[in-house]
């Protein structure tokens, strides 16, 4: 690995502003896509999901907690495994207790769901020290609807929208090869309204990567960051001044 070039601070300054640029239209056009993420239409969640939990059978609506959001992580936990995936569990371990504060102060809970028994779920919770909501799937069809179990003998042949075929096409002969059912990772959004939910947004694959905190989760969700709120006062009592926009 080499190491970067040493330059004067004048260079140094001229590159970073020559950089600022290319950051700034990164900005720009991530805000442009999280307000089209957020304008996507949404579908309405008819099926009877149950799930088991801590306090027994759970329907989808109840992972919600009373909260008009909901983000739900498909953490891979195959039912024969004793561990859960290496992966998700690096992940998740990086969640905070301020992380989950944070996302209900916007209206939205947080929780993984995966298809080994509840009892594999608590007991790698228990090792790993982590506070998260964990539901298990079992047989249902949870998992297989939203596209993170692969099962082509059920008809379940796809994952993040490409056919196992596409991916055999492409060189990822495993995704086909591989012995089915398997899990696969991914990360979906729900809305409820008066009782009633809606799926408004999955995502998988490489996007499962992007990480900014809460931040980022919550530009995923249909009501995004919802910061139409008035900035704290100072300790003279003063409404501190407007945020400007940094990024033009």
């Amino acid at each position: 690995m080499s190491l970067p070039k040493i330059v004067s601070q004048a260079e140094w300054v001229a590159a970073q502003k020559s950089f600022l640029v290319a950051e700034k239209q990164a900005t720009k056009a991530r805000d442009r896509l999280n307000t089209e993420r957020r304008e996507l239409p949404m579908v309405e969640v008819t099926k009877a999901y149950e799930f088991d939990g801590p306090d027994g059978s759970e329907t989808l609506l109840d992972l919600f907690e009373g909260r008009r959001q909901l983000i739900i992580y498909h953490f891979m936990f195959h039912p024969e495994w004793e561990d859960g995936c290496p992966s998700c569990t690096a992940g998740t371990s990086e969640l905070s207790p301020a992380f989950f504060e944070h996302l209900h102060t916007r209206d939205t809970s947080y929780a993984m769901v995966s298809r080994a028994p509840f009892e594999q779920l608590d007991r790698w919770k228990a090792k790993q020290h982590w506070d998260v909501p964990w539901y298990s799937s079992g047989g249902g069809d949870f998992n297989y609807d939203f596209g993170v179990t692969i099962d082509a003998s059920r008809g379940f042949d796809e994952f993040n929208y490409r056919s196992l075929d596409d991916y055999a096409a492409i060189g990822q002969e495993i995704m086909k090869t591989a012995g089915q059912p398997y899990d696969m990772p991914g990360r979906s959004c729900f809305l409820q309204v008066e009782g009633r939910v809606f799926h408004t947004y999955s995502q998988y694959a490489r996007g499962l990567e992007g990480t900014g905190g809460s931040y980022y989760f919550l530009d995923l969700t249909a009501l995004g960051r919802q910061e139409d709120w008035e900035y704290p006062k100072g300790r003279s009592g003063a409404a501190r001044p407007n945020i400007p926009d940094f990024s033009t």
